[in-house]
């Protein structure tokens, strides 16, 4: 049997979708205000927020909102590969730790009692 090794650039995927993207969102905000990532890199999600919240040429209802969804990904995308693979690492490495949940997190202090019918 194959087992994957999970890569350490990666967030686990608890939470769902909501929280996978909370966490993106976290990450693009640590590496812009981080020193080491090029600042022509830092352009790219700057871009993205001003097309968002520019008007759309096209009217058409649902192909505005896939174009917006997609541009956001591809520019979150293009800019985490364009940062240092480094510092992109240990961000990631942070958000995981604070996702982790301990053992005395999983236990629950209840009470009991049986019901008779």
């Amino acid at each position: 049997m194959d087992e994957k090794k999970p890569s350490n650039l990666m967030v686990s995927q608890q939470g769902g979708v909501v929280r996978n993207v909370l966490n993106q969102l976290k990450l693009i905000f640590r590496l812009m205000g981080d020193s080491r990532v090029n600042i022509f890199a830092k352009l790219i999600p700057i871009g993205a927020m001003v097309y968002l919240f520019s008007p759309d040429p096209i009217m058409i209802p649902i192909i505005g909102v896939v174009d917006d969804a997609a541009l956001l990904w591809l520019g979150s995308y293009v800019f985490t590969e364009l940062c240092p693979p480094a510092v992109v690492a240990e961000h990631m490495k942070e958000l995981a730790g604070n996702m982790e949940i301990s053992a005395q997190d999983e236990i629950v202090d209840a009470e009991t009692t049986d019901v008779k019918e």
